[in-house]
């Protein structure tokens, strides 16, 4: 089998490469290595130094290096929305009461899209946004902000929504923002030229996976109650399956990215990495061949045909 190196940041992530591993390996020849780096800088060198083949999350440094001149390809975006609640007291029922107040922002993943988030809600210019760190309040730990009343929110990613809620703050419905999200995966231009059959393969097993994620549970969760379960600290099956299936509620079987989520992922990453503004059109990274032939092929409605019969 030809080898793939798939690099990650963060365990949270490890149900779906796990299951793109395994389709990989049982379909379609390819044998995924996964590979975890934690430090920023050493993930964002990853694929240009060949310690990685793709990278699955965290794109958005690569418009930075776009804008730069080097040459990216973005192949697919399994979610294209930001994945957070926003928890509040109980006594809050609307947005317009978050109007002159102060909500929580983790320091870390993206805190310029809570402003873009805000902007949606028309409340950009009207709520204080105060930066938490997780060393402060521990890993998505911004809701304790709330209950002690220095802040009337905060957004938060589902898996950890557990604590909030038995903490007595409740979810506050709030609208969506379209953003290339979790499971994104790009690879260098020279990657997919040179590596272009295996790259097909690879996209083959990733969307084989979303699909068993979304319509066979029972053994995406097997496949979960393995290495993922382990890497996630997680005890019991119960919540195994609780926060598999929130990741798999996000997912797209047809992994394409919307114009939207592309122009407000490129305003949010260019927050943290200036060089993106070069880029004036924030398509050019971007190259949905893969995808799009296999949609086009009938690949994908085959896929779904066998998961739901």
């Amino acid at each position: 089998m030809e080898r793939v190196k798939l690099a990650y940041r963060d365990n949270d992530r490890t149900p779906v490469i796990y299951c793109i591993k395994e389709m990989g390996r049982r379909h379609y020849g390819v044998d995924v290595e996964v590979l975890q780096i934690r430090g920023a800088d050493d993930y964002e060198a990853a694929i240009f130094n060949g310690t990685a083949d793709v990278i699955i999350e965290r794109l958005d440094y690569l418009f930075g290096e776009a804008g730069k001149g080097r040459k990216v390809s973005m192949f697919c975006a399994p979610v294209v929305t930001n994945a957070l609640d926003m928890v509040v007291p109980q006594e809050v029922h609307s947005i317009d009461e978050l109007k002159g107040k102060r909500i929580a922002v983790r320091s870390s993943g993206r805190p310029y899209s809570i402003t873009l988030r805000l902007r949606k809600m028309g409340l950009e210019n009207d709520v204080q946004r105060v930066i938490v760190t997780d060393d402060e309040v521990g890993r998505w730990g911004q809701w304790k902000k709330v209950v002690s009343g220095e802040c009337i929110a905060t957004y938060m990613d589902p898996l950890y929504l557990p604590n909030a809620l038995e903490a007595g703050l409740k979810v506050l419905p709030t609208p969506e923002l379209p953003v290339i999200g979790h499971f994104a995966q790009a690879c260098t231009a020279e990657f997919a030229l040179k590596k272009h059959e295996i790259l097909g393969r690879y996209v083959r097993s990733v969307i084989h996976a979303m699909c068993l994620m979304k319509f066979r549970r029972d053994e995406s969760l097997e496949i979960a109650a393995g290495e993922p379960m382990r890497l996630m600290k997680i005890q019991d099956r119960v919540e195994l399956a609780r926060q598999v299936d929130a990741i798999t509620e996000k997912l797209q079987v047809r992994p394409y990215p919307t114009p939207e989520a592309i122009v407000n992922t490129h305003e949010v990453s260019t927050d943290e990495w200036p060089a993106g503004r070069a880029l004036k059109n924030p398509l050019v990274p971007w190259d949905l061949y893969w995808v799009k032939r296999l949609d086009d092929e009938g690949f994908i409605d085959g896929l779904l045909r066998d998961m739901k019969g």
